[in-house]
């Protein structure tokens, strides 16, 4: 595990170390777990975006032409 260094406002510090107390963690666990919490979610994102494409490799749909304007859409 690797080590980081952050500058961070000693205000924001100090509720910071409060919010952790009361979750029984501390700084450097909510820190990870957000960090850990973006990674995931990056890793979610790229895998569904990489599972779109392959679906929409494989499909067969093929749409004719558009029998309609934008302009019937809004008709009232």
């Amino acid at each position: 595990m690797k080590n980081i260094t952050l500058a961070i406002d000693e205000t924001v510090l100090e509720e910071v170390r409060l919010y952790a107390a009361k979750r029984q963690t501390s700084v450097n666990g909510l820190v990870r777990d957000f960090l850990g919490g973006i990674a995931a979610q990056e890793n979610r994102t790229e895998r569904a975006r990489r599972r779109l494409g392959e679906l929409m490799d494989r499909s067969t749909l093929e749409a004719g032409p558009i029998g309609w304007k934008r302009e019937d859409l809004y008709d009232r």
